[in-house]
C-alpha cells in the first residue's frame, strides 16, 4: 500500500512530469526502501575489509554477490592472491536485449582501515553515519544496489546490458598493475558508458558532477656525494655532498615545475653519512650523520598528480633533466612508479554529464556543474578512460575519507540512486556509440 501511494504521488507531482511510468516506479521504489539500504550499509561497513585483510574483502564480495544474483546478474570471483598479493575482484554481468548501450559500473570493496585499526563499526546519528569506508566507498556500493533493485522492480533492468567490476585493492593496488586491472580494462573496451561509485562531490552545499581524475605517480630521488670532514665542503676534492644535491633538486622542482592541474609533493626526506630505507617504496627509513661530516647519501620520495598522461610524461622528463644537472662531487638519479593513470575531461564524458543533468531536471533536482579536476584524486575509472567515457563520483555524499571519523550522509543515497537508475535505464534504450 505504501509503495503504491508513493508511485501515485510520483506520477502526479509536477517535478516528475517528464518521467515515464517505469521511471516513476523506480523513484517510488527507492524512496520506499531506505531502511533496506541502511541495513545493507551497516553490514558492509561493519565487515572490516582493509586492503590487506584478504578474507574481509572476500566477505564483502560475498555480500555483494548476495545482492546482485537475485537481480539476474551472473557473478564470479577472480582470485588474485597468488598473482598480486591482493584478495581479488568481483565481476558481475547482466545480459539485456543487446539493443542499447553497454554500461560499466565500477567500485571497490576495500578500505584503508586494516584489522588493527581502532575505527571498525558504523555509528548512526540521524542522517549522518560514521564508520570505516562508509564514504569511500561502501556507501557507493549501496547506491549501486539501490538503483539496480529499483530497475528490477520497474522492469527496466530486463533490457539493460551491464557489467560490474568491484576491485578488492583500490586503496593499495596490487602489482603488476596491468595484471591487477586487466579485467577492468577488458570491461572498459566493451562498454559505451561508465559510472564510478566513489563519493559525490559537493560545493557550497550543491552536488557537482565529475568527469575527470588526476593520475598518481610516485617518485624517488637518490643523491650521493663524497663523505669527508666538513672543512672541505664545496672544495674541489670533496664537492657539495649529497644533502646539498638533494636540496638543489627538490628546490628546483618547486621553482620550475609549477603549471595548471599539476601538483608534486615531497613526502619523505632522509640524508646523512648513512641512510637506510626500510621499504622498497621508501615510506620509512633511518639516517645518521654529524654536523662536521659531509653527507654521503640523501633520499627524497613524493608523488606527481597530473590531469593527463601526456602531462605526467612531460613532467617526468623535466624532473629527469633537473636531477641530471649535478653539483660538483655529486651524482643523482630519479625513478618513477605509476600507481594510477590520469582521466582527462573529454567531450564524451561531458555528454554523459549532460545526460545526468537531463535526469536531474526530470527529477526536480538542480543542474550539476562540472567539478574542477584539481579537486579530485586518482581512482580506478582512469584505467578505462582511454576506451570509454565516464562519470566519476556517483556514490554517496561523505566527508573525512581515509581518516578515523569518516562520515556519510544517508539522505544522499536515494538522490544518487534515482540518478543512476534513470541514467542506466535511458542509456539502455540508446543506440551504441561504438
Amino acid at each position: 500500500m505504501k509503495r503504491a501511494l508513493l508511485l501515485l504521488v510520483a506520477l502526479s507531482s509536477p517535478a516528475f512530469a517528464a518521467l515515464t511510468a517505469p521511471e516513476a516506479k523506480m523513484v517510488a521504489t527507492i524512496d520506499a526502501e531506505r531502511d533496506r539500504d541502511f541495513t545493507l550499509l551497516r553490514k558492509l561497513v561493519d565487515q572490516n575489509s582493509g586492503t590487506r585483510n584478504l578474507a574481509g574483502v572476500r566477505a564483502v564480495a560475498d555480500m555483494m554477490k548476495a545482492e546482485l544474483e537475485p537481480l539476474g546478474f551472473t557473478v564470479r570471483w577472480v582470485d588474485m592472491e597468488a598473482k598480486t598479493q591482493r584478495a581479488g575482484h568481483l565481476l558481475a554481468e547482466h545480459k539485456g536485449d543487446g539493443k542499447g548501450r553497454h554500461i560499466l559500473l565500477i567500485g571497490h570493496m576495500d578500505t584503508v582501515f586494516e584489522k588493527d585499526s581502532p575505527f571498525q563499526k558504523l555509528v548512526r546519528r540521524g542522517d549522518t553515519v560514521e564508520g570505516p569506508g562508509v564514504d569511500d566507498m561502501k556507501g557507493g556500493l549501496v547506491v549501486m544496489v539501490a538503483a539496480l533493485r529499483a530497475m528490477k522492480q520497474a522492469g527496466t533492468l530486463e533490457y539493460a546490458d551491464i557489467r560490474i567490476v568491484l576491485s578488492g585493492d583500490e586503496e593499495s593496488a596490487g602489482t603488476p598493475v596491468d595484471l591487477a586491472r586487466a579485467d577492468m580494462v577488458e570491461a572498459g573496451k566493451w562498454a559505451d558508458a561508465a559510472m564510478e561509485y566513489e563519493s559525490l562531490a559537493t560545493e557550497d552545499g550543491k552536488d557537482v558532477g565529475s568527469i575527470s581524475r588526476r593520475g598518481s605517480i610516485s617518485w624517488v630521488v637518490t643523491a650521493t656525494g663524497r663523505t669527508a670532514h666538513s672543512a672541505g665542503v664545496f672544495g674541489e676534492g670533496v664537492g657539495f655532498g649529497a644533502n646539498y644535491e638533494l636540496a638543489r633538486i627538490v628546490d628546483t622542482f618547486r621553482r620550475e615545475l609549477r603549471e595548471p592541474n599539476l601538483t608534486y609533493n615531497i613526502g619523505l626526506m632522509l640524508g646523512g653519512v648513512e641512510v637506510a630505507p626500510t621499504t622498497a617504496e621508501v615510506i620509512a627509513g633511518t639516517a645518521s650523520g654529524k654536523p662536521n661530516i659531509v653527507a654521503a647519501k640523501a633520499i627524497a620520495t613524493g608523488d606527481i598528480r597530473a590531469l593527463s598522461n601526456e602531462q605526467a610524461r612531460r613532467i617526468e622528463e623535466e624532473m629527469r633533466a633537473i636531477v641530471g644537472k649535478n653539483l660538483p662531487g655529486t651524482k643523482a638519479e630519479i625513478t618513477f612508479r605509476e600507481s594510477y593513470p590520469a582521466m582527462a575531461p573529454t567531450e564524451g564524458s561531458r555528454a554523459l554529464l549532460k545526460d545526468l543533468n537531463a535526469a536531474n531536471a526530470d527529477l526536480g533536482l538542480p543542474a550539476m556543474a562540472e567539478l574542477d579536476p584539481m579537486k579530485r584524486g586518482a581512482g580506478d575509472i582512469a584505467f578505462v578512460a582511454p576506451y570509454v567515457s565516464g562519470l566519476v563520483g556517483t556514490g554517496i555524499v561523505g566527508a573525512g575519507a581515509h581518516a578515523a571519523g569518516e562520515t556519510a550522509d544517508l539522505s544522499s543515497i536515494p538522490r544518487q540512486a534515482k540518478r543512476s537508475a534513470l541514467l542506466m535505464s535511458r542509456w539502455s534504450r540508446m543506440s551504441r556509440s561504438k
